[in-house]
């Protein structure tokens, strides 16, 4: 029997990358450092609403396992990520950096907590990891790549199933999104968030730790004044 094509790459596609697209093109609307308020209130909006449409085709955040566990683990996960990303970061990080107001601050905080672990993780460590080795099995049984996007199901990924190249791939991915700066720390926290599904077999176990690490991230920033960090 034939998957299903709403479970295939291709029809998944824009549900999973839209709310990115979006997150990252107000970015290019709106100046950060000029206009924050403008840009994360816009972030908050446009790319609230294209979750709202597109969490409809996504395929389960849930795993097998207890949801308390993964969001305990997540949790616990989140908090060495941002050790982890401060200490990786820390060395390429601009020298100077000016504050942020209160308002601007707690903007971007609140945002940056709810928006970026729901748009990234799903993507990333799930369609993007999942797309791998959809054409990782299909290359393995001599069958054209174009069929792991066209026919192929993410829904046929098993819970926690991984190989390298998944692993380089959606990590990569990941730090391709962020300053050349951050590209280390981001792509080992790339992989750390790897090793939550590999764990967990869910994604609420990412979201949760990237949640963490977010607002985790926010506090030391403000609180430290390592305005270069962000």
């Amino acid at each position: 029997m034939s998957p299903s094509p709403a479970d295939s790459p291709r029809a998944l596609l824009l549900p999973y990358a839209l709310p990115y697209l979006c997150y990252v093109g107000l970015g290019s609307v709106f100046d950060v450092r000029s206009e924050p308020l403008q840009l994360y209130g816009a972030r908050a909006l446009v790319v609230g609403a294209a979750l709202v449409w597109g969490m409809r085709f996504w395929l389960p955040l849930r795993g097998p396992k207890p949801l308390g566990g993964s969001l305990a683990l997540g949790g616990v996960v989140g908090l060495v990520g941002t050790a982890v990303w401060i200490a990786l970061a820390a060395p390429f990080a601009p020298e100077v950096a000016a504050p942020w107001s209160d308002s601007a601050w707690l903007a971007r905080a609140l945002v940056a907590t709810a928006l970026p672990p729901l748009i990234e993780e799903p993507l990333l460590r799930g369609y993007v990891f999942g797309l791998v080795l959809l054409v990782e099995r299909a290359r393995r049984a001599g069958a054209a790549l174009g069929h792991a996007f066209d026919r192929d199901s993410l829904a046929s990924i098993a819970p926690g199933q991984w190989s390298w190249l998944a692993l380089g791939v959606s990590s990569a991915a990941f730090a391709s999104g962020h300053a050349p700066s951050e590209w280390l720390a981001a792509g080992v926290y790339g992989l750390l968030m790897c090793g939550l599904w590999i764990a967990r077999g869910d994604l609420v176990s990412c979201v949760s730790a990237h949640a963490i690490s977010n607002a985790a991230l926010a506090v030391y920033v403000r609180t430290t004044g390592s305005w270069v960090l962000w």
